[in-house]
């Protein structure tokens, strides 16, 4: 509706077309040569091949990373929505933060995790965009203006009555979503399921298993030395 899957789009066909030596929509356009571009765009799953769609997702991000290089192109719109909130999120944040510091590729991230957003305060070059959208007289306007920041808030349930749902269903959307608003989010429950593959890893080596040595600091070193340690004495403490 708002128009940021159609910029996204646009974006790949006309880098594809300065690639041609082609002609492009504009006045006047300076591209780099690319050597790839990849572009994970809309949900679907792969029934023939038995795969649902998170995990269809989660195999062409993997073959992105894995081909990407800083020459590269990458467009990815709403990835991780496929999964739970929380490892939705927690996937789309370390994908966003592989392509911006460790493969350092061109990229469009599309994403309506707002928490994203903070990436652009840690990693230099990344830059929050949105699409503008203005409110008046309870109707809800696409302006399909990208605009620098972060949007104000999400219009689910405006997008919502533009389908027109029935009255009773967005009725209970709204109260919903004011009462989602108001509570602090659950803390994650721990897993109860039985380990499949024997005893479960120490957390030291699950810690030191995540580290990238070559990409912290002095400081960033020693924090983790202190974790480390504190992880050590919290596993003696137990019974």
């Amino acid at each position: 509706m708002a128009g940021k899957s159609v910029f996204l789009r646009q974006v790949a066909l006309i880098a594809l077309l300065a690639q041609m030596g082609s002609f492009v929509p504009a006045k006047e356009a300076e591209l780099p040569i690319l050597d790839r571009i990849y572009t994970r765009v809309g949900a679907s799953d792969a029934l023939a091949g038995g795969l649902s769609t998170f995990m269809a997702e989660m195999n062409e991000a993997a073959q992105i990373i894995s081909g990407a290089t800083p020459r590269s192109l990458v467009i990815l719109d709403e990835l991780g929505r496929g999964t739970s909130t929380l490892d939705g999120l927690a996937l789309a944040w370390a994908i966003a933060r592989h392509l911006a510091q460790s493969i350092r590729c061109k990229t469009l991230f599309a994403t309506h995790f707002r928490e994203l957003a903070r990436l652009a305060d840690e990693i230099p070059g990344v830059v929050n965009l949105h699409v503008a959208v203005r409110e008046w007289q309870g109707e809800v306007i696409f302006l399909h203006q990208v605009q620098p920041g972060v949007a104000e808030r999400a219009y689910g349930v405006e997008v919502a009555k533009l389908a027109q749902l029935p009255p009773p269903v967005l009725e209970e959307a709204e109260h919903k979503l004011a009462q989602l608003e108001r509570e602090a989010p659950l803390p994650r429950q721990p897993s109860q399921q039985l380990p499949l593959f024997g005893p479960e890893e120490h957390p030291v080596v699950a810690e030191l298993r995540k580290l990238s040595p070559e990409e912290l600091t002095p400081l960033q070193a020693l924090e983790v030395l202190f974790r480390l340690k504190d992880l050590v004495e919290r596993d003696k403490k137990k019974p």
